[in-house]
């Protein structure tokens, strides 16, 4: 007999299949993701543009991730929203400190050299996100439900035990 518990445990992806789903969603987010960071930064600073698209993508990302890589099967929890922000601020970062570590090194990089370097530390960033969102962020939630799915667990039944005799006398008389 299926359970739902079985049910679910079957609709959880592997870790192969998991990453190439990651790939093409947070991947597919992350490439659009890079050209509207160099749009918007041609009005408003670098900095603010990357951190406007990074949330506006993460929140994006993580529905999707949620309802399709992972195998969650519904929304995003807040809770999931929130630790994968904290990834994204991570990912933010390592993002940031690459293009300031491209402006060190090249006074006046051109666009293709900038989207290299972005996507380049993006990418970087992705393959611990993965990490993180499969191996915390969504396993809390498989190992949750299906704690919800057995419902609640019995108390251990305390039994009042009397020692055993050591006169081997009393023992062979309570035999």
């Amino acid at each position: 007999m299926e359970t739902a518990q079985s049910r679910q445990q079957a609709a959880q992806p592997g870790a192969l299949t998991a990453f190439a789903r990651f790939v093409l969603c947070g991947g597919g987010v992350g490439l659009a993701s890079s050209f509207a960071v160099g749009a918007l930064a041609s009005w408003i600073p670098w900095a603010l543009a990357n951190a406007l698209i990074t949330a506006a993508s993460t929140l994006l990302a993580t529905e999707l991730h949620a309802r399709f890589t992972f195998g969650a099967g519904g929304r995003a929890s807040r809770r999931q929203h929130a630790q994968s922000a904290g990834s994204a601020v991570a990912a933010y970062a390592v993002t940031c400190m690459a293009m300031l570590a491209l402006r060190q090194l090249v006074a006046a990089p051109d666009p293709l050299l900038e989207q290299v370097v972005y996507l380049s530390a993006s990418a970087f960033a992705g393959v611990a996100r993965f990490a993180v969102l499969r191996l915390v962020v969504f396993a809390r939630n498989h190992a949750q439900t299906a704690d919800t799915l057995r419902g609640p667990r019995p108390l251990p039944a305390t039994v009042a035990r009397t020692p055993a005799p050591a006169d081997p006398a009393q023992l062979c008389h309570a035999a």
